[in-house]
């Protein structure tokens, strides 16, 4: 299974958060709402889960 990255330096934020998370898409989008809500000051629920989802990536495996 391809493991997924959600990577915050790739939306910018008042914060100017560096984290990276990655691992199975639904842990990643779980980690990610919570992370979202608890530093950056979103509200968790449906929406927000779907619109990280659609920015996920493939981890690049190297060589």
């Amino acid at each position: 299974m391809t493991r997924k990255i959600a990577d915050c330096r790739k939306h910018p934020s008042v914060s100017h958060c560096s984290l990276t998370i990655s691992g199975e898409e639904e842990e990643v989008v779980r980690a990610a709402a919570e992370h979202a809500v608890s530093v950056h000051e979103h509200t968790d629920g449906p929406e927000l889960r779907e619109q990280i989802r659609t920015m996920l990536e493939d981890e690049q495996v190297g060589a």
